[in-house]
């Protein structure tokens, strides 16, 4: 028997789970208000909050840790990598916090608080398919400016655990099939998915695709001159990922009190929320012309999800590409608690990370 502790924390919240082998034993899901976060300067300033957090949920569940095999966390904001799973080591967790890759999201934290603990107790961690994994066709890559390049940042461990759930239940390789997958929650991303690779989407944490609950989405350059140039950045980067959106509107990102807003008549609240759907849309048909309409189905999954009005207004916008698959919330625990079981099991290598930037050559 295995255990492992599972840390994942997102944009709005932080999941933790605790797993034998297969089985979850202990699961929570705390959400975390847009003010609370707003009261820090940086993510990475977050991570003594995020750790209480975390050591309350051991206490809580009396998780022996002297009885846990591995820890499997998220990772987010190192230099780009390959899909797959990576030993945690100082390096990774360097180049995480000071964000080489780009990538600014809470995502980050996953590796550093994994990691803390993981040296406190003397346990191996393990870092799966981070939201930096990059798999971009080459052109997806380029800007109308030399030397600034895409980066490639999306939900990449619950996009592929999706895919891969929705090949298998029509009995085919992952690896065969052209999907669009869109997860829709705290943060949005949508990406094509051509054959098992990830070869375009969104760079949702920087700026791009639909505003969300938490992010303000893309705006044409003209106006974050004029309207936001006067802000420092570290306001900017608030608005990037903390306080835009919804938040910005309604002063919180909490969906249960936006939608009791839409339920009592409030129409403000009920365009903003169908212009972040309807956004959403949008670019979900952009990545049917990546795939040059030959796409398989289209898999809508996160938090949202689960009401029922999403696929209500988004589907009419959509059904025509493809078959539509829901799966609602997300199965980013599952994932990294069997991709490190695989690895103590000896069915799977952990990878290195080479704390290296993926080299464009045009």
């Amino acid at each position: 028997m295995s255990k492992i502790l599972v840390i994942n924390p997102g944009s709005t919240s932080t999941k933790l789970s605790l797993y034998e082998d297969e089985k979850e034993l202990f699961k929570e899901d705390i959400f975390h208000d847009t003010e609370i976060l707003k009261s820090f300067p940086s993510i990475n300033d977050e991570l003594p909050f995020r750790m209480q957090v975390l050591e309350a949920f051991i206490l809580k569940y009396h998780i022996d840790m002297e009885e846990l095999a591995a820890i499997a966390c998220r990772g987010g904001a190192s230099y780009s990598v390959k899909s797959g799973t990576y030993l945690v080591d100082e390096l990774l967790v360097n180049d995480t916090k000071a964000c080489k890759g780009g990538l600014y999201h809470a995502s980050m934290l996953g590796v550093q608080m994994a990691y803390l603990l993981g040296q406190k107790y003397h346990i191996p961690v393990f870092m799966s398919d981070p939201t930096v994994v990059d798999e971009y066709d080459e052109l997806a890559h380029i800007t109308g400016i030399d030397g600034i390049y895409r980066k490639a940042a999306s939900h990449v461990l619950n996009q592929k655990a999706v895919a891969r759930k929705y090949a298998a239940s029509i009995n085919r390789p992952y690896e065969e099939l052209n999907l669009i997958v869109a997860h829709i929650d705290g943060g949005i991303s949508i990406n094509a998915h051509l054959k098992g690779q990830m070869v375009d989407g969104i760079d949702g944490g920087g700026g791009e695709g639909p505003f969300t609950p938490t992010r303000m989405g893309a705006m044409a350059v003209s106006d974050v001159v004029n309207y936001l140039w006067d802000k420092s950045k570290e306001e900017m980067r608030q608005l990037l990922h903390v306080s835009g959106g919804l938040a910005n509107y309604f002063g919180t990102a909490d969906m249960r009190k936006i939608m009791t807003k839409i339920a009592n008549g409030d129409q403000k609240a009920f365009k903003v929320y169908k212009a972040m759907l309807y956004q959403s849309a949008k670019v979900i048909g952009s990545m049917a012309i990546v795939l040059k309409g030959e796409v398989d189905a289209i898999l809508l999954t996160g938090g949202l999800l689960k009401y029922d009005d999403v696929l209500k207004t988004i589907s009419p916008y959509i059904s025509w590409i493809a078959p539509i698959k829901v799966y609602p919330g997300e199965y980013e625990q599952e994932a990294l608690a069997l991709n490190a079981l695989k690895v103590l099991r000896g069915e799977k290598k952990a990878l290195k990370y080479e704390g290296k930037a993926i080299a464009i050559n045009l």
